[in-house]
């Protein structure tokens, strides 16, 4: 019967552990059903996506690019033709983002 409760012990930490991992190397790829990829659009009022600009800690590292934003975190910033606008807040935003030049997502 001891066996018994270590045995399942031990497999309920791996399962929390594996599982753990697995949500992380996922990352943030939707938000508000919107896929964080495209054209974006800087709005002052009612935009789909309030965001916050961090250092330490961001759901989601943007690179800003100018043609083919395909990827998660591939950000091209238009004024016409936008996937979605985002507005810039100080606090309670949707999206906390951190810019970068290098592996975006």
């Amino acid at each position: 019967m001891r066996f018994f409760r270590s045995a399942t012990c031990l497999l309920m930490m791996c399962l929390f552990v594996f599982g753990s991992v697995t949500t992380v190397e996922a990352g943030v790829t939707h938000c508000k059903g919107i896929k964080l990829c495209g054209k974006v659009k800087v709005v002052e009022s009612f935009a789909d996506l309030k965001v916050q600009v961090v250092n330490n800690f961001p759901d989601l590292k943007v690179k800003r690019v100018k043609h083919f934003p395909n990827d998660i975190g591939e950000w091209q910033f238009v004024t016409h033709g936008e996937d979605f606008t985002i507005q810039y807040v100080d606090r309670f935003p949707d999206l906390k983002i951190k810019f970068v030049e290098h592996f975006p997502g």
